[in-house]
């Protein structure tokens, strides 16, 4: 089987890369070896995505794509766009396996053929009964991604039980689910052992980490601070309703704790998130950012936001532009509204014009462009520790302070995946920190 190249495409989510990372290295356990996705494969895997009508879209080119680079090489889809639309894919000449999110991780025992499939309805089993790897219904699966010399993203959750009205995922990923928290320590011990510095912590709802295990996510973060598993983490998305005082307070004291959050918001408009069925106020959300604020007033605070919610009148997307801009954060992801079919949201009345969408992107996109402005600018003669990546642009490469500022210096690969500590001060003509050692 050393003879067999395996090529993967991944769309989406942190989450999905390091599920993506995961089967990588299982496929290369079995001997295959890891090519470009550009290039001529025996076999290519699409990672897919759904969260908006463009992932699906993507997912769909990607797949073509892979046809016709080697039309005789076996095509599998597996991921959320695979989960809620496996009839379709499957109807698409060229597929040959289809998987959910549930059974991504049987993938290599398929492609070895331990399995036996039923074409017409994308049904299989294990060719012996007590087949191992796979997946009871509910489980979960760790996964960290590796590749990246620098950074290792570890999926500690899965799932979701909140069921907002625009969201598709909890379909796709099903129940919250998660590791326990010495679970979830051994495979951060696993992921810091491939030599990163850095962890950044992945799931669809990580702040609900352990709440079927009897645990807390709170309780996670003190264990990794306590061992000090590696020597920076981060937490990624994670709910303002879950972000609590503890794990706030845990971060202003640690170490290797990054401050750096990325809090959903949504909307600004208390009405909207009601019709989101969010489960926080604007108000719950804004005394988040202030006691964030409070303990580390330079810590980097991004918000999730999407514009043109069915029945977002000009009055409430006003509210969401002055409520935000009240609000210290550092800068906002915006996505404009996308119809995931089978949601509530989709069956709303009042969708809106793609032009009256466009414009208060627009129009939000210029309000973050001077808040991460003026972000960068409070931060001038802070001294910083920057992990610099194995990137190579134009002879430049790049690195991230503890609180996510991108630092950008002269290409030196004796750089790559270590921390210099420094003071923000010199910046070139569009305000971006550099540094240049003397």
């Amino acid at each position: 089987m050393s003879n067999k190249r395996i090529a993967f495409h991944t769309l989406g989510c942190k989450l999905n890369f390091s599920e993506t990372s995961t089967l990588a290295r299982r496929f290369r356990e079995l001997g295959y070896e890891i090519t470009e996705f550009s290039e001529e494969a025996d076999v290519y895997v699409i990672h897919t995505c759904t969260v908006t009508q463009v992932a699906e879209k993507k997912s769909r080119a990607a797949i073509y794509q892979a046809i016709r680079r080697n039309p005789s090489a076996r095509v599998a889809v597996i991921g959320c766009y695979s989960e809620l639309r496996a009839e379709s894919i499957r109807r698409i000449e060229g597929v040959d396996v289809v998987l959910g999110n549930q059974n991504k991780f049987d993938l290599p025992a398929i492609i070895e053929g331990k399995t036996i499939i039923d074409k017409e309805t994308g049904n299989y089993q294990p060719c012996h009964e007590k087949e191992e790897g796979f997946a009871p219904e509910g489980q979960f699966y760790p996964a960290f991604s590796s590749g990246d010399r620098t950074r290792s993203f570890l999926k500690i959750q899965d799932g979701c039980d909140h069921f907002c009205t625009y969201c598709a995922i909890p379909y796709a990923r099903g129940r919250s689910r998660s590791a326990t928290v010495e679970q979830a320590l051994d495979t951060a011990r696993k992921a810091a052992a491939t030599g990163v510095k850095e962890i950044v912590l992945t799931g669809v709802n990580i702040g609900d980490f352990g709440r079927r295990n009897g645990e807390k996510f709170i309780d996670f973060l003190r264990k990794a601070n306590e061992e000090r598993v590696v020597e920076r983490m981060r937490i990624s998305s994670i709910e303002p309703e879950l972000l609590t005082d503890e794990i706030i307070e845990l971060v202003a004291s640690s170490e290797i704790l990054m401050p750096h959050f990325h809090i959903p918001l949504q909307s600004g408009s208390d009405t909207i998130l009601r019709w989101m069925r969010r489960k926080y106020d604007t108000r719950l959300f804004a005394s988040r950012v202030f006691k964030i604020k409070e303990l580390m007033p330079h810590a980097c605070i991004a918000a999730d936001v999407i514009v043109g919610f069915p029945g977002e009148t000009e009055e409430l997307f006003n509210e969401t532009y002055h409520f935000l801009e009240s609000l210290p954060v550092s800068y906002m992801h915006i996505f404009t509204y996308s119809d995931r079919p089978g949601t509530p949201a989709s069956m709303k009345a009042g969708k809106l014009e793609p032009s009256v969408k466009r414009l208060r992107s627009k129009i939000l996109h210029e309000l973050s462009e001077t808040k991460l402005a003026a972000f960068y600018q409070s931060c001038r003669g802070l001294e910083v520790s920057i992990l610099f990546e194995s990137d190579n642009e134009n002879g430049m490469m790049g690195g991230f302070t503890e609180n996510y500022i991108r630092v950008k210096t002269p290409y030196n690969p004796d750089l790559i995946n270590t921390l210099i500590r420094t003071t923000l001060n010199i910046t070139d003509e569009k305000g971006h920190y550099l540094y240049l050692p003397e």
